[in-house]
């Protein structure tokens, strides 16, 4: 028994719908996982000198999260600090948090050591880029 052409036809479309969304969303995911994926269209590091504020600010041993200039500054020592990029390398998001050391992505929570900007837990395999940083007046000036 053969089927009508129209309950052919419906199968073709059913295959092609399940094609199409499978491409779909391949696309999507692939556009997720990529690691050079800034996010908003903004560089991961800055391109010019950024002033992020006194220096003071960063306790020593310890660092701190500059969100709105995605960028982590650590102080491992008096008078030395180490800054990061804050966007993960896995698909572009910014660190929300710090936690016992560890820069948190919010994404898919690929985890950072804030100190090294080495990635502690994937899904990111890659770690945060190095940003020059130094302390002028009291103040830090990243980029």
């Amino acid at each position: 028994m053969s089927a009508s052409p129209s309950s052919a036809r419906r199968t073709v479309l059913k295959g092609a719908a399940a094609l199409a969304g499978a491409a779909g969303a391949g696309s999507t995911l692939a556009a997720c996982s990529t690691g050079s994926n800034s996010g908003a269209g903004s560089p991961p590091v800055p391109e010019e000198p950024v002033e992020l504020g006194a220096a003071a600010e960063v306790p020593v041993g310890g660092a701190k999260l500059y969100r709105e200039r995605k960028l982590i500054v650590s102080c491992p020592a008096e008078g030395q600090y180490k800054a990061f990029s804050a966007q993960c390398t896995h698909a572009g998001c910014v660190l929300d948090k710090i936690v016992e050391g560890e820069g948190n992505c919010p994404c898919h929570g690929s985890r950072f050591d804030v100190a090294t900007g080495k990635v502690l837990r994937g899904p990111a395999t890659d770690p945060l880029p190095a940003v020059p940083v130094k302390a002028e007046n009291g103040k830090l000036v990243a980029g």
